[in-house]
C-alpha cells in the first residue's frame, strides 16, 4: 500500500522542507515536467513565490530545470538530496539540544538558584514506573544494578534483553530476597543471564540502586527497609554519584557469581546437582529451591547431602568453597 498524500506531507515536514515546497513537489510527482507558469497556476495558495519555493526544492535536490530552454521543472532521483536533508536537520536537532540544555542551565543559575537541586530529584507515586523507563530508555553502554524487592515493575524483564541484544552490558547484584520472590529468578534473572547479563548474588545489599552509563542513578530502598516502595531519588553526576558507584563496584567484588547454568560439564555432577549449587548460591531458601527444581523438599535434602558426602564438606559454606575451587560456580 502506497503512502497517502497526508503521510507523505508528514515526511517532508520532518526533513525540513516548508508548506509551499510540499505542494509543488507533491504537484511534480503527479505530473511531471511542469513549467513555472503551470506550477503558479495549480498551487496558487502559496505564501512564497513560485521561483522562490522551485529554488528551495532545487537547493534540497528535489528538483531540477528541464527542457532545451531550461523553463520546465521535474521530480529528480532524491538519493542525494534526501542524505544532504538529513545530516543537516541532525545538525540542526543536535543545535537544538545544545541551547535547551542551555537555558535550562541558565534557569537554574538565575531563577532557581539552589545549587545542588538539580542533583537529586525526588519522584513518587505513579510518575516512578515512568521515569524509569525514561532514563533507561536512554542507556547507550552500560547499565549496573543492586537488585532488591519490593519492586516497581513485576514479570518479565524483556526491556533488559533487548539491551543485552544490541550490545549494551549488564552487571548486576541479586540480593537473596531477589531469589525468593515467587517465579523472579525463572522469569527474570535467569533468561536476562542467558541473554548475556553478568549477574552475581550477594548476602547482604545496602539499597536498591541502578547506574545508567555512569552519568545518572536512581536509588530506593530494599526489601529489608520497606514492604513497598512510594519514592524514587534520581541522582546525577555528582560526589554523591561518583560514591554510589563506588559501593556498587565493593558489591560486586564481595559477591558470588550466579550462572544460568553452572560451571562446564562435568561427569561428576548430574544436571539437577549443577542447577541446585547455582540456586545454593544465590542464598534462597529450602523451599524456594525445591520448588523452582520441582523436587520435594525431601528430594533436595537427599542431593544436598549426596554433595556434602562427595566433597567431605560438613556445611554448606564449605560446600560452596569446594565448588567455586572446582569451578563448579
Amino acid at each position: 500500500m502506497s503512502t497517502t498524500d497526508t503521510e507523505r506531507v508528514g515526511h517532508l515536514k520532518v526533513l525540513g522542507l516548508n508548506d509551499d515546497e510540499i505542494k509543488v513537489y507533491q504537484h511534480l510527482l503527479r505530473t511531471g515536467p511542469s513549467s513555472i507558469t503551470e506550477l503558479g497556476e495549480a498551487v496558487p495558495d502559496r505564501e512564497r513565490s513560485i521561483d522562490a519555493t522551485l529554488g528551495g526544492l532545487v537547493q534540497a535536490g528535489l528538483a531540477r530545470r528541464s527542457g532545451s530552454d531550461h523553463s520546465r521543472y521535474l521530480p529528480v532521483p532524491p538519493d542525494a538530496g534526501l542524505e544532504a536533508m538529513t545530516l543537516r536537520r541532525e545538525s540542526e536537532l543536535k543545535q537544538a539540544r545544545i541551547e535547551v540544555l542551555n537555558a535550562y542551565d541558565e534557569f537554574r543559575r538565575t531563577v532557581h538558584n539552589e545549587s545542588t537541586t538539580h542533583l537529586i530529584e525526588v519522584v513518587t507515586g505513579s510518575a516512578i514506573v515512568e521515569r524509569i523507563h525514561q532514563i533507561k530508555s536512554g542507556v547507550q553502554r552500560e547499565i549496573l544494578a543492586i537488585d532488591s524487592p519490593p519492586y516497581y515493575i513485576g514479570g518479565p524483564n524483556q526491556e533488559e534483553i533487548d539491551q543485552l541484544r544490541r550490545g549494551v552490558s549488564y552487571r548486576v547484584v541479586y540480593s537473596p530476597e531477589s531469589v525468593e520472590v515467587p517465579g523472579y529468578l525463572t522469569e527474570n534473572i535467569l533468561p536476562c543471564v542467558e541473554a548475556g547479563e553478568q549477574a552475581r548474588v550477594l548476602p547482604d545489599v545496602p539499597a536498591k540502586l541502578t547506574i545508567i552509563d555512569g552519568a545518572i542513578a536512581f536509588v530506593s530502598m530494599s526489601a529489608r527497609d520497606t514492604d513497598v516502595n512510594r519514592s524514587l531519588l534520581i541522582i546525577r553526576p555528582s560526589s554523591l554519584l561518583s560514591a554510589l558507584i563506588g559501593m556498587f563496584e565493593l558489591c560486586w567484588r564481595n559477591a558470588l557469581p550466579l550462572h544460568a547454568s553452572v560451571g562446564a560439564e562435568d561427569d561428576r555432577l548430574e544436571p539437577i546437582e549443577r542447577r541446585l549449587l547455582a540456586l545454593l548460591a544465590t542464598g534462597a531458601a529450602d523451599d524456594t529451591i525445591a520448588r523452582t527444581l520441582g523436587i520435594s523438599r525431601r528430594t533436595f535434602f537427599r542431593y544436598l547431602e549426596r554433595l556434602m558426602n562427595r566433597t567431605g564438606a560438613s556445611t554448606r559454606f564449605q560446600l560452596a568453597l569446594h565448588a567455586a575451587r572446582e569451578n563448579w560456580l
